[in-house]
């Protein structure tokens, strides 16, 4: 559970976040709690371990049911290095209460939740129309009317991704919704701690995928950053982070602030927040 001033935080940022930085509708957004519930206390009905080059970390697909509600869910207890990477299900957790902390809502409800008497993370499967892979090899084109909405979606999702030092962020755990809002999955490669994540962020100019901006990030975001301590993320992220990659995330955030601020001398404080 998260403490009572967390949530008293959370509410205040997405008021002030308003409609222009929202991608769900707020009746959408409140029934994520209803749906960390399910998740923990559900039956499980079925499950199925999925395998191959889109599920190195062979996590389960586990029918979910209670009181006549059906849905699925993805469970993964990985913890080690798999491939050369350091892989673990504590920070798909994590990422999911650093998003509700930061009113995102790009993350679907995640929890730990046991399953064949180990521990592991649980998510809700949620509902896409494609990835964004899909988009990109069939050529689809962003409806005129969304494309403002959808680069603002993009710009938070490079912030967050930039925050939590994800290394893994590649276009089929971009989920696209029929309303063209953007959910985020698998981040078992985040919380990075080295150097290489520290000292520079993944999106930036001039970085490996090129010229990958946030060029234009919500006021009340940026001002939770500037108020995000060590000990405030330490209250939000529990066990499932720790100390070293705590503080990673603060120098992080640094980063992030110090990239935006050059934003705002480039291009206006206007052009920048909103």
């Amino acid at each position: 559970m998260k403490p009572k001033s967390v949530w008293i935080g959370l509410a205040a940022l997405c008021l002030l976040a308003g409609p222009a930085a929202a991608q769900f509708k707020p009746e959408e957004v409140a029934e994520w709690p209803k749906w960390e519930e399910f998740l923990k206390t559900a039956n499980i009905t079925a499950s199925q371990q999925l395998t191959g080059s889109d599920a190195v970390t062979n996590p389960y697909k586990l029918t979910l049911e209670k009181e006549g509600v059906v849905r699925f869910g993805l469970w993964k207890n990985i913890d080690g290095r798999v491939g050369g990477y350091i892989d673990s299900w504590k920070y798909e957790i994590a990422a999911y209460r650093m998003d509700r902390f930061l009113g995102l809502d790009m993350v679907p409800p995640t929890i730990e939740r046991r399953f064949r008497e180990d521990r592991g993370s649980l998510q809700l499967w949620v509902d896409s129309q494609m990835s964004l892979k899909k988009k990109e090899d069939d050529k689809i084109k962003t409806p005129s009317y969304k494309v403002y909405p959808w680069n603002l979606a993009t710009y938070l999702e490079r912030a967050f991704d930039n925050l939590i030092g994800n290394e893994d962020r590649h276009m089929n755990n971009i989920l696209i919704t029929k309303e063209w809002g953007l959910y985020l999955i698998d981040h078992s490669r985040s919380f990075r701690s080295s150097r290489k994540f520290t000292d520079q962020l993944i999106y930036r100019k001039g970085g490996k995928e090129g010229d990958k901006l946030m060029l234009k990030l919500p006021r009340a975001f940026v001002d939770k950053l500037r108020g995000l301590t060590a000990a405030g993320l330490r209250e939000v992220l529990g066990e499932y982070v720790t100390d070293a990659e705590i503080e990673a995330c603060i120098k992080r955030r640094d980063l992030i602030l110090k990239e935006v601020d050059r934003l705002i001398q480039a291009n206006g404080e206007a052009e920048t927040l909103y």
